[in-house]
């Protein structure tokens, strides 16, 4: 190799991986703009980084998970976490839902558009209580694997880890192979992420080419919404909250999680972006192996943050579209139905718009209003993927620092991101 190339990719090296996700993304949106056809063509190259990520789903849930709750034998403090994580995950979901109806009805993204409901679309049903929380538990463990149910091998783990503390010295050797798999799976996620540039890339100038400027026009008024709102979640919940409790620089940690981001942007996978999550909370954020592996997985399953927005947003939008005023009680209850539906949206493309048929026949709004943005789905489900991955990372970096989990050379290190 020549001694200018050698320089080049020492030079490469130097620039923080965030960065060097970012220009790829800048690339992608450019290329996907002025080359369809190429755009296009590096499809498979979006799919093969996309595929090795959705990889490490699995496993790694299930290993980091085992070695966080042993690496927490006290079973006080497990509780107090998981007491911490819940509550915190289900405040700022429904900061998230007021957030996307005051920026709903400041904005009236639907007005003037005079839609008439025809009342032919009817609600798919929403699965009962009782039907949840049968299926928390698996008939079969290996079942739950293959099929990549997530929360069905958190509740595995969880109970595995539990035994394994509470049978103590006896679990040792078991629990010295988790520590070492856990360590595995970081490492070959650290491996992956380095092609990250290349697949974030890929990914953004293939949904740039397939959706085309002009899917995005018509209906530009209400992405802008759901960006802005967003962002907004972001900086005020989770900045002010990071600031706020737990003394910590907030452009820090966002500087800190900007690979996840990315990734999550370009993928619109909560729970496919979970490896690059506990990659940036052990690395960037300082967090723990125990609080990471424990609250990152929880929260890629149950916080859904971006989704709440969406929710919120979009329910004005549809209102205002069809011409129907909403009153307090709607209001209230849209907060209450779209807080409760994103616990149980899984963390995959796609499935916030399921859940809205969910929140709009809670209040009577015509369920035609999920056609109307169907056809932008996937744009507005970057922006909520991305919100999601924030606030589990916010979440974790919260208990973290209560709990004395969080090592803040790390976190305010220039080096960590």
């Amino acid at each position: 190799m020549s001694q200018s190339n050698t320089a080049s990719l020492s030079l490469l090296a130097r620039v923080p991986l965030w960065q060097q996700i970012l220009v790829g993304l800048v690339l992608g949106v450019v290329v996907g703009m002025l080359f369809k056809s190429l755009a296009l063509a590096l499809a498979p190259v979006g799919a093969l980084f996309l595929n090795a990520i959705k990889m490490l789903i699995v496993p790694l849930v299930f290993v980091s998970l085992v070695a966080g709750i042993t690496a927490m034998s006290d079973s006080a403090k497990l509780g107090r976490i998981s007491v911490k994580t819940i509550a915190i995950y289900l405040i700022t979901t429904a900061f998230a839902v007021s957030i996307g109806l005051a920026f709903g009805t400041l904005f009236s993204p639907g007005e003037g558009m005079n839609m008439v409901a025809s009342g032919s679309e009817e609600a798919k049903q929403a699965p009962s209580l009782v039907q949840i929380l049968v299926g928390l538990v698996p008939t079969n463990p290996v079942t739950a694997f293959a099929e990549g149910n997530i929360l069905q091998i958190i509740v595995f783990a969880i109970a595995l880890g539990v035994s394994m503390n509470l049978i103590g010295e006896k679990a040792a050797p078991v629990v010295k192979l988790f520590d070492s798999l856990a360590e595995v799976f970081y490492k070959l996620t650290d491996l992956v992420m380095r092609f990250a540039p290349i697949g974030v890339f890929a990914l953004i100038a293939g949904v740039v080419a397939s959706h085309g400027i002009e899917v995005l026009l018509p209906l530009a008024g209400v992405i802008g919404v759901i960006y802005l709102a967003s962002i907004a979640h972001m900086l005020l919940v989770y900045g002010g909250l990071i600031g706020g409790l737990a003394r910590l620089s907030p452009l820090r940690f966002f500087r800190g999680i900007a690979p996840a981001l990315a990734v999550a942007f370009s993928t619109s996978s909560s729970s496919g972006t979970l490896p690059v999550s506990i990659e940036c909370a052990r690395k960037n954020l300082g967090v723990s192996q125990g609080v990471a592996g424990f609250v990152l997985p929880v929260g890629a399953t149950i916080n859904m943050d971006g989704t709440a927005i969406y929710q919120g947003v979009l329910a004005l939008f549809i209102a205002q579209a069809f011409g129907i005023d909403l009153n307090a009680g709607q209001y209230l209850m849209i907060i209450l139905t779209a807080t409760l539906a994103s616990v149980g949206t899984a963390g995959v493309p796609g499935a916030g718009l399921i859940m809205l048929g969910l929140v709009l026949t809670s209040v009577g709004l015509p369920l035609e209003g999920v056609a109307l943005i169907a056809g932008i789905d996937r744009i507005l489900d970057m922006a909520r993927t991305t919100v999601n991955v924030a606030g589990d990372l916010m979440t974790t970096t919260l208990v973290g620092s209560s709990e004395k989990e969080l090592d803040r050379e790390i976190y305010n290190s220039d080096n960590a991101a």
